[in-house]
């Protein structure tokens, strides 16, 4: 018997486990501390009340005789698809049926799973610095290559720096997988369609695929930044999207998300919408019934404000993060359209040591910005998600240092 050795080739921890493990024995060996955490981006707020009693309601059926239901439908139930193509595509002018539209548990499984209908002979870009699970799950899968240097063989590295802007730039050489995530985890920069334009030009010309994750376009305000890669012309014929309800209306518990391939996207006559409906249908055995009425509420008359509102706290907390930040001197980005402060550490220290320094002075957490990749040393994300109070409580003890 012959393991899959490529999980050898990875960290033996996922970063987040390694920022959890420092906080437990600081903890452990100061049980007074009052720690503040703004590093993992989970969701803290309750769920809309719309939410909760849809769910409630949903409950109550699963406990009658006409009411229960089974396994569902692996690709989601139509009450869903459908509330999800009107109100996040169609009322935006873009046409997604329901039938390119996969209900599943989380965009984090989905951008995980994905490469599963892909050959390991194609080449993958990422952004740089970059959401761990792009690569670690290419790296799983043996598609990455071999690690050199700090990087994989296989995988184009796109630096987005200040310099760019913390903007990708099209990679010189042809990449089959290109993975974008806008408004960015962790920088939470955003992309015009202009920008994005040249991206879907790019991959229609090279036959490329974009994987592009939009978990966090609930956030973004400014007109000028498409919401959906498919606001962009062309792009049903390169790309694939990954929404969540986890960072919208606090599903980071609840687990649902959903995943589009349009039926236009086909490779030598090959649609890879059939090809995820078939793997779906092969490994995954859908979310339940309870969750994805739920998830429906979201799009109700009542549930509408209430999502908005928990957002707007959200986005509030990061913009007080970033001008409060701004306002001691630190060189700070994102924090607009997006839950996510990213600032370049003091006076040119590591992202671990600036880390260390925050948890260990003034019980502050965030998350070392090299974790997410080589062009991430140097720098450190926070985010909005934590409460009011506890904001605040941060920035001022931020001060102190």
């Amino acid at each position: 018997m012959n393991i899959n050795e490529n999980f050898l080739k990875i960290q033996s921890s996922y970063l987040f486990s390694n920022i959890a493990k420092k906080v437990r024995e600081f903890s452990e060996a100061n049980p007074d501390a009052d720690i503040i955490r703004l590093g993992i981006g989970d969701a803290t707020r309750p769920l809309p009340e719309a939410v909760t009693a849809a769910m409630h309601r949903a409950v109550d059926e699963m406990g009658t005789l006409d009411g229960f239901r089974g396994y569902p439908p692996e690709y989601g139930y139509d009450f869903l698809l459908n509330a999800i193509s009107e109100n996040d595509f169609k009322a935006r002018g873009i046409n997604i049926g329901a039938d390119e539209i996969f209900v599943s548990d989380g965009a984090k499984s989905d951008t995980g799973n994905i490469g599963d209908i892909f050959s390991n002979a194609n080449t993958v870009a990422v952004c740089d610095p970059v959401y761990p699970v792009y690569v670690d799950t290419n790296v799983m899968c043996g598609r990455a290559g071999e690690a050199v240097n700090g990087k994989w063989s296989n995988v184009i590295y796109m630096p987005c720096t200040a310099q760019t802007g913390f903007l990708p730039e099209l990679p010189a050489q042809k990449a089959d997988l290109i993975y974008l995530c806008f408004p960015n985890n962790p920088t939470g920069m955003t992309i015009d369609k202009k920008n994005l334009q040249r991206w879907v030009d790019y991959a229609n010309e090279n036959g490329s695929v974009i994987l592009y994750d939009a978990a966090y376009e609930a956030y973004i305000s400014d007109p000028e930044i498409p919401h959906s890669i498919f606001e962009l012309e062309g792009a049903k014929t390169c790309a694939i999207e990954f929404r969540s309800f986890s960072k919208t209306a606090g599903f980071t518990g609840v687990r649902c998300a959903y995943t589009i391939i349009p039926k236009e996207l086909t490779f030598g006559g090959v649609s890879l919408n059939a090809l995820w409906a078939r793997r779906q249908a092969t490994k995954f055995n859908g979310v339940s019934y309870i969750t994805q009425r739920g998830a429906e509420a979201i799009y109700s008359p009542e549930g509408k404000p209430q999502v908005k509102a928990v957002i707007d706290y959200y986005k509030s907390n990061a913009s007080t993060i970033s001008e409060g930040l701004k306002s001691l001197g630190y060189e700070v980005y994102g924090g607009t359209n997006s839950p996510y402060v990213w600032l370049k550490a003091p006076d040119g220290m590591a992202s671990w040591d600036f880390f260390d320094l925050l948890l260990n002075k003034v019980q502050v957490v965030g998350t070392p910005g090299s974790g997410f990749g080589p062009s991430g040393e140097g720098y450190f994300r926070l985010t909005g998600f934590g409460s009011a109070e506890n904001t605040a409580k941060a920035l001022e003890r931020i001060a102190r240092l």
